[in-house]
Protein backbone atom coordinates (compact mmCIF):
# COMPACT_ATOMS: atom_id res chain seq x y z
CA UNK A 1 0.00 0.00 0.00
CA UNK A 2 1.29 3.77 -0.87
CA UNK A 3 0.47 6.78 0.64
CA UNK A 4 0.74 9.97 -1.53
CA UNK A 5 2.36 13.00 -0.01
CA UNK A 6 2.50 15.94 -2.14
CA UNK A 7 5.38 14.48 -4.25
CA UNK A 8 6.59 12.22 -1.80
CA UNK A 9 5.62 8.80 -1.38
CA UNK A 10 5.30 6.13 1.23
CA UNK A 11 5.69 2.48 0.95
CA UNK A 12 3.31 1.10 3.78
CA UNK A 13 3.94 -2.64 3.16
CA UNK A 14 6.09 -2.31 6.08
CA UNK A 15 5.17 -0.24 9.43
CA UNK A 16 6.29 3.17 9.53
CA UNK A 17 7.04 4.77 12.52
CA UNK A 18 5.57 9.02 12.73
CA UNK A 19 7.99 10.92 15.42
CA UNK A 20 6.07 13.19 17.53
CA UNK A 21 7.58 16.81 17.63
CA UNK A 22 5.35 19.42 19.71
CA UNK A 23 6.67 23.01 20.04
CA UNK A 24 4.37 23.66 22.42
CA UNK A 25 5.02 24.72 25.84
CA UNK A 26 2.09 22.54 27.24
CA UNK A 27 2.01 19.54 25.74
CA UNK A 28 1.05 16.38 27.85
CA UNK A 29 4.94 14.55 27.59
CA UNK A 30 7.40 16.88 25.85
CA UNK A 31 5.52 20.44 26.44
CA UNK A 32 8.24 22.82 26.46
CA UNK A 33 11.09 21.02 25.34
CA UNK A 34 11.29 21.85 21.65
CA UNK A 35 10.41 25.81 21.52
CA UNK A 36 13.90 26.55 20.67
CA UNK A 37 14.30 25.97 17.25
CA UNK A 38 17.80 24.40 17.59
CA UNK A 39 16.57 22.07 20.11
CA UNK A 40 13.70 21.19 17.29
CA UNK A 41 16.34 20.26 14.58
CA UNK A 42 18.38 18.62 16.74
CA UNK A 43 15.10 16.08 17.68
CA UNK A 44 14.21 15.13 14.74
CA UNK A 45 17.61 14.91 13.35
CA UNK A 46 17.58 11.90 16.39
CA UNK A 47 14.50 10.76 14.97
CA UNK A 48 15.25 10.36 11.45
CA UNK A 49 18.55 8.90 12.45
CA UNK A 50 16.49 5.93 14.67
CA UNK A 51 14.32 5.22 11.65
CA UNK A 52 11.35 7.48 12.01
CA UNK A 53 9.52 7.73 8.38
CA UNK A 54 7.65 10.80 9.18
CA UNK A 55 7.88 13.67 11.87
CA UNK A 56 4.58 15.24 13.11
CA UNK A 57 5.21 19.17 13.65
CA UNK A 58 2.64 20.85 16.74
CA UNK A 59 2.08 24.05 17.54
CA UNK A 60 -1.24 23.48 19.42
CA UNK A 61 -1.80 20.75 22.12
CA UNK A 62 -4.48 18.63 22.36
CA UNK A 63 -4.48 16.75 25.12
CA UNK A 64 -7.66 16.96 28.04
CA UNK A 65 -8.00 20.29 28.83
CA UNK A 66 -5.72 22.00 26.56
CA UNK A 67 -6.47 25.55 26.22
CA UNK A 68 -6.70 26.62 22.27
CA UNK A 69 -4.29 29.35 20.71
CA UNK A 70 -4.68 31.53 17.98
CA UNK A 71 -3.63 30.81 14.43
CA UNK A 72 -0.82 33.41 14.52
CA UNK A 73 0.71 31.45 17.34
CA UNK A 74 0.54 28.32 16.41
CA UNK A 75 2.17 29.56 12.72
CA UNK A 76 4.83 30.99 14.59
CA UNK A 77 5.89 27.94 16.06
CA UNK A 78 5.46 25.73 13.52
CA UNK A 79 6.10 27.09 9.95
CA UNK A 80 9.89 28.16 11.09
CA UNK A 81 10.85 24.53 12.18
CA UNK A 82 8.97 22.98 9.21
CA UNK A 83 10.96 25.13 6.60
CA UNK A 84 13.80 24.21 8.66
CA UNK A 85 12.83 20.33 8.54
CA UNK A 86 11.86 20.21 5.13
CA UNK A 87 15.08 21.66 3.65
CA UNK A 88 17.61 19.68 6.16
CA UNK A 89 15.65 16.02 6.08
CA UNK A 90 14.49 13.49 3.44
CA UNK A 91 11.41 12.75 5.30
CA UNK A 92 7.74 12.97 5.37
CA UNK A 93 6.78 16.07 7.33
CA UNK A 94 3.37 16.05 9.05
CA UNK A 95 1.76 19.19 10.33
CA UNK A 96 -0.72 18.61 13.06
CA UNK A 97 -3.33 20.95 12.55
CA UNK A 98 -6.91 21.40 12.14
CA UNK A 99 -7.15 25.25 11.56
CA UNK A 100 -7.45 25.81 7.73
CA UNK A 101 -5.06 28.79 7.14
CA UNK A 102 -2.31 26.81 9.34
CA UNK A 103 -2.67 23.87 6.81
CA UNK A 104 -2.22 26.28 3.79
CA UNK A 105 0.88 27.87 5.26
CA UNK A 106 2.27 25.02 6.99
CA UNK A 107 2.05 22.79 3.48
CA UNK A 108 3.26 26.04 1.76
CA UNK A 109 6.33 25.46 4.05
CA UNK A 110 6.96 22.22 3.27
CA UNK A 111 4.44 20.04 4.89
CA UNK A 112 3.22 17.29 2.79
CA UNK A 113 0.90 15.20 5.25
CA UNK A 114 -1.84 17.00 7.19
CA UNK A 115 -2.70 15.51 10.70
CA UNK A 116 -5.98 17.06 11.82
CA UNK A 117 -7.82 14.97 14.87
CA UNK A 118 -10.76 16.81 13.88
CA UNK A 119 -11.04 15.10 10.88
CA UNK A 120 -11.14 18.24 8.57
CA UNK A 121 -14.34 19.37 10.23
CA UNK A 122 -13.82 23.21 10.78
CA UNK A 123 -15.17 26.16 8.38
CA UNK A 124 -12.80 25.73 5.36
CA UNK A 125 -10.46 22.67 6.27
CA UNK A 126 -11.85 20.51 4.30
CA UNK A 127 -11.22 23.05 0.84
CA UNK A 128 -7.78 24.06 2.29
CA UNK A 129 -7.10 19.92 2.84
CA UNK A 130 -8.45 19.32 -0.80
CA UNK A 131 -6.02 22.19 -2.32
CA UNK A 132 -2.89 21.55 -0.77
CA UNK A 133 -2.39 18.21 -2.77
CA UNK A 134 -1.02 16.84 0.95
CA UNK A 135 -1.72 13.39 2.07
CA UNK A 136 -4.37 13.81 4.84
CA UNK A 137 -4.73 11.82 8.28
CA UNK A 138 -8.46 11.62 9.68
CA UNK A 139 -8.72 11.08 13.08
CA UNK A 140 -11.88 10.48 15.19
CA UNK A 141 -12.84 12.65 18.43
CA UNK A 142 -15.82 12.48 20.83
CA UNK A 143 -16.15 16.39 21.85
CA UNK A 144 -13.81 19.08 22.23
CA UNK A 145 -10.24 19.02 23.82
CA UNK A 146 -11.58 20.67 26.81
CA UNK A 147 -14.72 18.36 27.19
CA UNK A 148 -14.34 14.93 25.71
CA UNK A 149 -13.06 13.20 29.00
CA UNK A 150 -16.13 14.26 30.85
CA UNK A 151 -18.64 11.26 29.64
CA UNK A 152 -17.57 9.84 26.49
CA UNK A 153 -20.62 7.10 25.49
CA UNK A 154 -20.49 4.94 22.63
CA UNK A 155 -23.15 2.03 21.43
CA UNK A 156 -20.40 0.35 20.34
CA UNK A 157 -17.12 1.65 20.07
CA UNK A 158 -15.26 0.13 17.18
CA UNK A 159 -18.55 0.16 15.21
CA UNK A 160 -19.16 4.18 15.70
CA UNK A 161 -15.79 5.09 15.71
CA UNK A 162 -15.74 2.89 11.60
CA UNK A 163 -18.70 4.89 10.66
CA UNK A 164 -17.52 8.30 11.65
CA UNK A 165 -14.32 7.77 9.73
CA UNK A 166 -16.26 6.32 6.70
CA UNK A 167 -18.17 9.23 6.58
CA UNK A 168 -15.19 11.38 6.72
CA UNK A 169 -13.29 9.64 4.02
CA UNK A 170 -15.97 9.76 1.59
CA UNK A 171 -16.13 13.19 2.20
CA UNK A 172 -13.22 13.81 1.60
CA UNK A 173 -13.36 11.98 -2.10
CA UNK A 174 -16.44 13.98 -2.90
CA UNK A 175 -14.11 17.12 -2.08
CA UNK A 176 -11.67 15.91 -5.18
CA UNK A 177 -9.02 13.85 -3.07
CA UNK A 178 -7.61 10.72 -4.31
CA UNK A 179 -7.81 7.55 -1.36
CA UNK A 180 -4.32 6.87 -1.67
CA UNK A 181 -3.49 10.38 0.01
CA UNK A 182 -5.48 9.28 2.70
CA UNK A 183 -5.18 7.59 6.31
CA UNK A 184 -7.94 7.02 9.42
CA UNK A 185 -6.68 7.39 13.12
CA UNK A 186 -9.24 6.08 15.69
CA UNK A 187 -8.17 8.73 18.00
CA UNK A 188 -7.07 6.84 21.39
CA UNK A 189 -7.64 9.18 24.02
CA UNK A 190 -9.66 11.25 22.12
CA UNK A 191 -13.49 11.26 23.79
CA UNK A 192 -12.83 7.39 25.10
CA UNK A 193 -12.71 6.29 28.60
CA UNK A 194 -10.32 3.18 29.48
CA UNK A 195 -12.43 0.64 28.51
CA UNK A 196 -13.32 2.42 25.17
CA UNK A 197 -9.54 2.45 24.26
CA UNK A 198 -8.63 -1.34 25.19
CA UNK A 199 -11.37 -2.50 23.55
CA UNK A 200 -11.06 -0.38 20.27
CA UNK A 201 -6.91 -1.62 20.14
CA UNK A 202 -8.59 -5.40 20.65
CA UNK A 203 -10.75 -4.65 17.71
CA UNK A 204 -8.92 -2.47 15.56
CA UNK A 205 -9.18 -4.47 12.51
CA UNK A 206 -12.71 -3.75 11.89
CA UNK A 207 -11.19 -0.27 10.61
CA UNK A 208 -9.28 -2.12 7.73
CA UNK A 209 -12.79 -2.40 6.41
CA UNK A 210 -12.43 0.84 5.31
CA UNK A 211 -9.83 0.00 3.08
CA UNK A 212 -7.27 3.00 4.08
CA UNK A 213 -3.97 2.63 6.27
CA UNK A 214 -4.35 3.23 9.61
CA UNK A 215 -2.81 5.33 11.86
CA UNK A 216 -2.53 4.94 15.60
CA UNK A 217 -1.30 7.19 18.40
CA UNK A 218 -0.93 5.65 21.71
CA UNK A 219 2.43 6.61 22.85
CA UNK A 220 2.73 7.84 26.47
CA UNK A 221 -0.83 8.12 26.73
CA UNK A 222 -3.05 8.23 30.07
CA UNK A 223 -4.86 5.13 29.43
CA UNK A 224 -1.16 3.58 29.40
CA UNK A 225 -0.11 5.23 32.99
CA UNK A 226 -3.98 3.96 34.18
CA UNK A 227 -2.63 0.35 33.23
CA UNK A 228 0.95 0.45 34.75
CA UNK A 229 0.76 3.83 37.21
CA UNK A 230 3.57 5.61 36.14
CA UNK A 231 4.26 9.47 34.67
CA UNK A 232 4.31 9.84 30.90
CA UNK A 233 7.98 9.58 30.51
CA UNK A 234 8.10 6.44 32.53
CA UNK A 235 5.96 4.95 29.56
CA UNK A 236 8.11 3.83 27.41
CA UNK A 237 7.74 -0.32 27.50
CA UNK A 238 3.81 -0.20 27.65
CA UNK A 239 3.92 2.44 24.42
CA UNK A 240 6.10 -0.09 22.80
CA UNK A 241 3.83 -2.96 23.86
CA UNK A 242 0.51 -0.97 23.07
CA UNK A 243 2.10 0.28 19.50
CA UNK A 244 3.17 -3.86 18.87
CA UNK A 245 -0.39 -5.17 19.29
CA UNK A 246 -1.78 -2.30 17.01
CA UNK A 247 0.59 -3.10 14.18
CA UNK A 248 -0.34 -7.10 14.92
CA UNK A 249 -4.04 -5.95 14.79
CA UNK A 250 -3.64 -3.86 11.26
CA UNK A 251 -2.06 -0.24 12.23
CA UNK A 252 0.36 0.66 9.24
CA UNK A 253 1.55 4.15 11.01
CA UNK A 254 2.39 4.61 14.63
CA UNK A 255 2.91 7.54 15.82
CA UNK A 256 5.63 7.50 18.83
CA UNK A 257 8.07 9.58 20.64
CA UNK A 258 10.55 6.96 21.03
CA UNK A 259 11.41 6.13 17.98
CA UNK A 260 14.32 3.57 18.51
CA UNK A 261 12.66 1.63 20.87
CA UNK A 262 9.34 1.56 18.49
CA UNK A 263 11.03 1.04 15.39
CA UNK A 264 12.77 -2.15 16.94
CA UNK A 265 9.96 -3.74 18.53
CA UNK A 266 7.63 -3.05 14.84
CA UNK A 267 10.41 -4.76 12.69
CA UNK A 268 10.05 -7.81 14.99
CA UNK A 269 6.87 -7.49 14.97
CA UNK A 270 6.40 -7.17 11.48
CA UNK A 271 8.94 -10.00 10.40
CA UNK A 272 6.49 -12.52 12.41
CA UNK A 273 3.36 -11.19 10.68
CA UNK A 274 5.17 -12.17 7.67
CA UNK A 275 6.04 -15.52 7.75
Amino acid sequence: MLLRCKGKTLDLSVPRVMGVLNVTPDSFSDGGHYLDPSAAIDRVARMVAEGAAIVDIGGESTRPGARPVTAAEELARVVPVIEAVSARFDVVVSIDTSKPEVMRAATQAGASLINDVRALRLPGALEAAAESGAAICLMHMQGEPGDMQRAPAYEDVASDVTAFLRARSQACVSAGMSADTLLVDPGFGFGKSLEHNLILLRELRALLALGLPLLVGLSRKSMLGALVGTDPGDRVAASVAAATLAVWNGACVVRAHDVAATVQALAVCNAVKSQ
